[in-house]
């Protein structure tokens, strides 16, 4: 360390205390360094809706229990995760990961605090501030995070002629980043495109249509192939174009042999489309017959169940989550730390089904539980917790399952009906808009013992019991 002196003679201000300041300040802070916080140097790369995980540890190897740990981007004070004063910290927390992040607990002793982040999207990509601080002394280093997606398999299609030859068309969609986009003769070799366009949709994914136009007697076997750089992987699909498909003398007579090619796949694919539509309605129907609830259960919600950030209507139909507090007695009853509010009825046997209509909001989940559900400390929304449910949150839709599983719907139900059969140890849920089934907890999932209606309500949601 070098020190700088400057003197101006006699008249000049002594520069002795701001010297010792500084000094003291510099052995101080000296002393406490004690540790450095290292990352990974290179990116990490998370693939589009999987769980990933950011590197960060001490160095030397020391106990985080007692420390701050605060993961942000891009600002301090508008964190991803924070870990303070022996807990994970809510308050504050960047409204896109609410429920998305986790921080490992089992290593904190050994000076690890990875950050894990649930359900990637497209947005998470960027840059992240792994900041750890003792009483005296902080440190931090900065990730790279880097999304990536691989799309749909190549769809190959003829769509007539053109300058000759065969207009050839490839089709790909829900890539990321960005595609590298190549046709490929049967050697491998390169070929140059006619045209090449990329778009980005709505949900930030990339989709990509490239044409080449294919000669009789030159590079008839030819593949469309597109690769992920990032992810270093590629979908490729081929094809062979037939010397009757090239343009003749009487070229209508091709055109005719396209255009009933295409017809006939067109038929044969309305004719398996009728089939599997008529077996899945001929299922349901079935299924109604043998398992639907035949008790319509007037439900009502247990107000000394309800977590004191849940607003109860005053009939008990309808429930909404708020951002204040109230002072309810804390019984054992009441859920204390999740948003949760039980119906006030149980079953322990027949059939028997509700509606609830679940409007917008944040988020919410709907089914059933059982009576002996912990109420006083954080629990997993699963079936080995006593929870049977569906659930809308970060923009999705899933099944509680364990792992929860995510559902292909076209639009979220306004209204769901539950519907429990306590003899088969069965629930399912309907969109009661078009009675179409959303998904089925499997015969013997649920336990033959008091079973009750269930509503998880954030802030911002309200759920109400249809009459």
């Amino acid at each position: 360390m070098k020190l700088l002196f400057f003197c101006h003679g006699s008249r000049a201000s002594s520069p002795l205390p701001g010297f010792i300041f500084f000094l003291t300040f510099y052995v101080h802070k000296m002393e406490s360094a004690t540790f450095t916080v290292i990352g990974s140097r290179d990116p990490v790369t998370a693939i589009l809706g999987q769980d990933t995980v950011l590197p960060c540890h001490l160095s030397p190897r020391m106990s985080a229990a007692n420390m701050e740990v605060r993961w942000f981007r891009p600002e301090y004070l508008s964190f991803v995760h924070l870990y303070h004063d022996g807990k994970d910290q809510d308050e504050g927390q960047m409204p896109e990961y609410w429920g998305r992040t986790e921080l490992s607990k089992a290593g904190l002793t050994d000076g690890n605090v990875p950050l894990r982040i649930l359900s990637i999207r497209v947005s998470d990509e960027g840059q992240y501030s792994c900041f750890v601080k003792d009483d005296t002394f902080y440190e931090e280093t900065v990730l790279e995070l880097q999304v990536a997606a691989l799309g749909s398999a190549p769809l190959i299609s003829v769509e007539g002629h053109q300058d000759g030859g065969i207009r050839v068309v490839c089709r790909s969609a829900g890539w990321y980043p960005e595609p590298e986009v190549l046709w490929k003769d049967l050697n491998g070799q390169h070929l140059p495109s006619l045209s090449e366009t990329k778009s980005r949709g709505d949900n930030n994914l990339f989709d990509t249509e490239t044409a080449i136009v294919v000669k009789e007697q030159s590079n008839q076997n030819l593949s469309c192939c597109i690769r992920n750089t990032v992810l270093n992987q590629e979908k490729e699909s081929a094809v062979y174009i037939a010397d009757p498909f090239f343009p003749r003398v009487n070229s209508w007579m091709v055109a005719l042999s396209l255009i009933l090619m295409v017809l006939f796949v067109c038929l044969i694919g309305l004719v398996i489309y009728h089939f599997k539509t008529k077996d899945k309605r001929d299922q349901e129907i079935r299924w109604r017959k043998h398992v639907a609830p035949i008790e319509e259960a007037n439900v009502t919600l247990d107000p000394d169940s309800a977590h004191p950030e849940l607003v109860l209507s005053e009939d008990g139909k309808s429930v909404r989550g708020s951002d204040t507090r109230q002072d309810l007695p804390n019984n054992p009853e009441r859920f204390d730390t999740v948003p949760c509010v039980l119906g006030c009825e149980g079953f322990t046997s027949g059939r028997h089904c509700w509606e609830v209509e679940v409007g917008g909001g944040q988020g919410w989940a709907v089914g059933v539980a059982r009576e002996s559900v912990k109420k006083k400390r954080e629990i997993s929304f699963s079936p080995e917790e006593g929870i049977w449910a569906v659930q809308w949150r970060w923009d999705r839709f899933w099944a509680l399952t364990s792992p929860k599983s995510p559902l292909s719907l076209g639009q979220v139900p306004s209204r769901i009906r539950v519907c429990l059969d306590c003899d088969r140890g069965q629930v399912t849920f309907f969109n009661a808009g078009d009675q179409a089934p959303i998904f089925t907890f499997p015969p013997s999932s649920v336990p033959g013992e008091r079973i009750r209606p269930w509503l998880y309500v954030w802030r911002g949601s309200q759920l109400t019991l249809c009459p």
